[in-house]
């Protein structure tokens, strides 16, 4: 008998880690110390997109140049949707989507602010500074998302991850764009003035 239930015990945990995966839509970490730490930093992304979302409409009113103000107004948008995405990965988790302040989001969109405090309205200079925090706040999300989503991986949660790429290829993007705007001619008109 005893025998019987040692191989009963075997054979459970042999099929509960095939391969280092699990086939379970769920994922092999849920309620874990390292889903918990999983669902604190959606809190944290969550709190910083929805702060920005509120953010940018100030940087493109402060913009000078009517592109990179229209790639602010793009942007918000984008955050908009990546905020509708964190609220579909919060459901798939069957989590509440709820944010815990993000210290390095609120620091640098304190540093935005500054920048438009430090610089003249209507100038290049102030549209650079825009610039370099815009792409601060991206290098944050890129960072970020590009983390959660390996560890969403490695959670067995590839729905998960697959909507995390999503969200890091468009930061991506938005962080490439930034650099056009700035190469393409703020940067030498802010050096002019």
């Amino acid at each position: 008998m005893a025998t019987s239930k040692t191989a009963e015990k075997a054979a459970k945990s042999t099929t509960a880690k095939p391969s280092g995966k699990i086939a379970t839509k769920k994922g092999k970490l849920d309620n874990s110390e390292f889903h918990e730490f999983f669902v604190d930093e959606l809190k944290d992304i969550y709190w910083a997109e929805k702060h920005l979302a509120k953010a940018l409409p100030k940087l493109q009113k402060a913009a000078t140049s009517p592109e990179l103000a229209a790639a602010f107004e793009k942007h918000t948008g984008e955050t908009n949707q990546h905020i509708a995405t964190l609220e579909q990965v919060f459901e798939l988790l069957e989590e509440k989507a709820t944010a815990k302040k993000c210290d390095a989001m609120a620091g640098l969109l304190e540093e935005a602010d500054g920048i438009i405090s430090d610089t003249d309205k209507g100038t290049m200079i102030r549209d650079a500074g825009l610039i370099l925090a815009a792409q601060k706040v991206e290098h944050y999300e890129i960072a970020t998302y590009g983390t959660l989503r390996v560890f969403a991986q490695n959670m067995g949660r590839a729905d998960i991850a697959d909507l995390l790429s999503e969200t890091l290829e468009n930061e991506k993007a938005t962080d490439v764009a930034l650099t056009e705007i700035a190469e393409g001619a703020i940067n030498d008109a802010a050096a002019s003035e």
